[in-house]
């Protein structure tokens, strides 16, 4: 089976793991750019650890949940966003202020859209998560 979107296979398995009160999920293809949005959503306290699993072929990651993902998701198509346009998009995919957080694919990085709002740039969309 071919994959179109890796990404978006991930955060449903985060999704869907979490829903079901699993305290351990598998997502079965490894990227650097899921390696780098799972960093982010561990700094941000919604997992708590992973680790890469080389099975030979594109690999996996193993994920310890803490149950407090009520729903991710990618954004598609990715939108580019200026810094000024990042509180539009928050208001469009987060259920309110303060709760949840937007991943960012900047030219210094993948960060969370406060982040980004703090360092003044901005970047393209790629996933959400509360």
């Amino acid at each position: 089976m071919t994959r179109l979107d890796p990404l978006a296979d991930a955060m449903s398995t985060l999704t869907n793991a979490s829903r079901l009160g699993k305290r351990e999920t598998v997502i079965n293809v490894a990227s650097k750019l899921i390696g780098k949005v799972l960093r982010v959503l561990q700094e941000e306290g919604y997992i708590e650890e992973f680790e890469y699993i080389d099975d030979g072929r594109a690999g996996k990651y193993r994920v310890r949940l803490k149950g407090r993902i009520n729903k991710a998701g990618v954004i598609k198509p990715r939108f580019p966003v200026k810094k000024d346009e990042i509180l539009y998009w928050e208001k469009l995919y987060l259920p309110a202020d303060n709760v949840g957080v937007m991943i960012l694919s900047t030219n210094q990085g993948v960060m969370t859209h406060r982040e980004a709002k703090n360092r003044g740039i901005g970047g393209v969309l790629l996933a959400y998560c509360y």
